[in-house]
């Protein structure tokens, strides 16, 4: 959440049962470009093994950014 805000993107966040984690960002391009680049390296001591990319069209579906439960 506090990347999220530091990069002014909004949307959701969830760890899965897996272990991999999965998220929505909405924002300005270079907004949501830095958070997914920062998503790369992950918050210490997270790993990040891979990390996979979808682009949609902006929906302005979120006014914030939150943390969700379990696999969604």
């Amino acid at each position: 959440m506090r990347a999220a805000a530091r990069h002014g993107v909004s949307g959701w966040v969830a760890n899965l049962s897996d272990g991999s984690v999965k998220a929505c960002f909405e924002g300005e391009s270079d907004d949501v470009e830095a958070m997914v680049e920062w998503c790369r390296r992950g918050p210490e001591p997270a790993r990040v093994d891979e990390l996979s990319e979808q682009k949609g069209e902006y929906s302005g579906e979120f006014t914030g950014f939150e943390v969700r439960g379990g696999d969604e």
